[in-house]
């Protein structure tokens, strides 16, 4: 008899693995689309402000940043309509409220930096993107999201630090390709 608790306790313990497991592919395959709209909401604004502030020499092209979140939570939210219904489960309100944070800092130290305190933004906003998209990918076991993620927050703040005035821009352009092609591998392993 203590045998058969023990079996049950097996299987209930494979079920949950496996519930988890298909919770986590789920959460992937949706968020697929989401990598490949920020990465390209991303690169269109900083290739935009890059050229707009290279070409005319006005650094306050950069409030522009301002209107990206506007577009890419209004498409996000269109894109969100079509979802496939995934039940909400710890690890997907961990990666979405990590990412919502990730938001609010970006937003709100830039704002801060525009209209208090000048400070380095390029290279905080790097690190803390690379630092959320890194724990992204460790909470949904996924290595392409890690590496990604790390490339762009250790890389994006050597950049940062070493680029001056507009071409430090260019920072959030590679940061735009790797959330592309983080969205990409993906799509690709969870068709």
């Amino acid at each position: 008899m203590e045998q058969n608790k023990e079996m049950t306790a097996v299987e209930s313990l494979q079920l949950i693995t496996e519930t988890f497991n298909n919770s986590r592919r789920g959460i992937l395959r949706n968020s697929a689309k989401y990598f490949i709209l920020w990465g390209t909401v991303l690169t269109l604004t900083s290739l935009a402000i890059y050229l707009l502030w290279h070409f005319t020499g006005k650094p306050e092209w950069n409030y522009l940043w301002f209107v990206m979140p506007t577009i890419g939570y209004g498409v996000a939210a269109f894109l969100g309509r079509y979802d496939v219904a995934v039940p909400k489960n710890e690890i997907s309100r961990m990666v979405g409220g990590m990412w919502s944070v990730f938001g609010a800092f970006s937003i709100t130290l830039s704002a801060i930096a525009v209209f208090l305190v000048p400070m380095h933004v390029t290279l905080i906003i790097a690190i803390i993107m690379g630092l959320a998209e890194c724990m992204s990918g460790v909470l949904l076991k996924n290595w392409a999201i890690i590496i990604c993620g790390f490339i762009f927050g250790i890389g994006g703040a050597v950049f940062a630090i070493m680029m001056k005035s507009e071409a430090q821009l260019l920072i959030f352009t590679l940061g735009g390709v790797l959330l592309l092609v983080t969205g990409l591998i993906i799509k690709l392993q969870y068709k």
